[in-house]
């Protein structure tokens, strides 16, 4: 109980310095108004229309598998806005690098923008696709507010939040994980939630989680490639209570070389063979967040609140 109470404790104090962040960074909101007001004026003037577009931002990924989940996105994102533009930029260099290799041109959010600010689009939302308001994020966050003080055409952009940046997302996305557990796992057979983690103080969300999840159902557990003092806590837990089996299920976007290698691969230091070093047997589930439509559905919600943002 103690350590559920202290892992909540972080998770309120970074969502206040979040928060504060936050504050921060609408600290000059009535600046940015005026910036606003006086671009459309001149647009006014000038005749021009409102072209609308909707940015999604995504770390990426190089493995072709996981092109299903960013069609899954872009399809449940043009079904909630059947008239608008969609782009995409990846913010990951070594992803974007490695597909130019293959002939694959991908934008970063910088490029993404300036190319937008080029075509006449007026209003962008621009949707990150990240799991945990990380350093990814707080970089994309400040690529933002710098095309918003921008000269130029592009009158009014908005930012939605990652996947993760709430208590309420916690609520909401723990339920749909459990959700989107295979049906016929027994009563006896645990589940292994696998993220990436990170140093960034946004990691107490993996915590807060694996907290939401103990809590709705005792053999669920959420552990990251980041901290293998987690994984081994899990496993030992495991033991504890005599699991035979255990599902193995991202919780990153796409099944990438991580959910491919440190979860489900043969290497003796992934999940999968840990596991079988102590007798438990796994089944990996070698889906992204993003290929389940409730999951994603959280993600969209972030995206609308960003979208209706353009209109005042």
């Amino acid at each position: 109980m103690r350590k559920i109470i202290s892992i909540h404790i972080v998770l309120i104090l970074y969502l206040l310095l979040f928060s504060v962040a936050l504050a921060h960074s609408h600290g000059h909101h009535e600046e940015e108004q005026q910036q606003h007001h006086e671009k459309e004026h001149q647009h006014h003037e000038k005749g021009q229309q409102h072209q609308q577009g909707i940015l999604l931002v995504t770390f990426g990924s190089s493995y072709p598998q996981a092109q299903a989940a960013f069609d899954n996105i872009e399809a449940r994102a043009q079904d909630a806005f059947p008239e608008k533009d969609l782009h995409w930029a990846y913010t990951s260099h070594m992803v974007r690098k490695k597909l130019a290799k293959e002939g694959i041109d991908l934008d970063s959010p910088v490029q993404a923008l300036a190319n937008m600010m080029e075509q006449g689009y007026t209003h962008v939302a621009v949707q990150s696709l990240h799991t945990i308001p990380g350093a990814e994020f707080h970089d994309l966050r400040q690529v933002v507010g710098a095309f918003r003080s921008m000269p130029g055409d592009l009158e009014h952009i908005q930012l939605g939040y990652p996947l993760l940046s709430s208590d309420h997302d916690l609520q909401e996305v723990s339920q749909a994980l459990l959700q989107n557990i295979p049906r016929d796992r027994g009563s006896k057979e645990a589940v292994i939630f696998l993220g990436h983690g990170t140093h960034h103080p946004s990691n107490a969300f993996y915590n807060a989680l694996a907290c939401e999840l103990q809590q709705q159902d005792p053999l669920s557990y959420m552990g990251t490639v980041h901290d293998t003092s987690s994984l081994e806590g899990i496993i030992h837990d495991l033991q504890d209570q005599g699991v035979q089996k255990a599902y193995l299920m991202p919780f990153m976007s796409v099944a990438g070389d991580h959910v491919r290698n440190d979860m489900a691969g043969d290497d003796p230091d992934s999940l999968k063979s840990l596991l079988q070093k102590v007798g438990i047997d796994s089944e990996s589930i070698l889906k992204g967040t993003a290929e389940y439509d409730n999951i994603v559905d959280i993600w969209l919600e972030h995206l609308e609140k960003a979208y209706s943002d353009l209109e005042h």
